[in-house]
């Protein structure tokens, strides 16, 4: 297994794993994807017992300062998306030890 997985290698192992197509792991994964980001649009939490949970969050505005001229600066306050992995990909993880 590579130590890189993108689009491609995600869609080509979906593809094997589901006796599938290319091209039709290609739209479940595409399908996946778009699902995501509307959820990201709206607001709404995603949580897939045991994998992950994606949720927005509110960054506070904080002080901070410019690394290259040492100046202070605000930063804004913004929104942003915070995954936390789930039980099954954790224990994945301490299982390659």
């Amino acid at each position: 297994m590579d130590k890189y997985y993108g689009k491609t290698e995600i869609t080509a192992s979906v593809a094997e794993k589901a006796g599938l197509s290319r091209e039709e792991a290609k739209k479940a994964v595409d399908a996946f994807l778009d699902t995501l980001l509307e959820c990201a649009e709206k607001g709404v939490d995603v949580r897939l017992a045991g994998y992950f949970s994606l949720e927005k969050v509110t960054r506070a505005a904080r002080s901070g300062r410019n690394p290259q001229t040492g100046e202070a600066m605000e930063i804004p306050a913004r929104e942003v998306l915070k995954i936390t992995p789930g039980k099954t990909l954790k224990d994945a993880v301490q299982s390659k030890k």
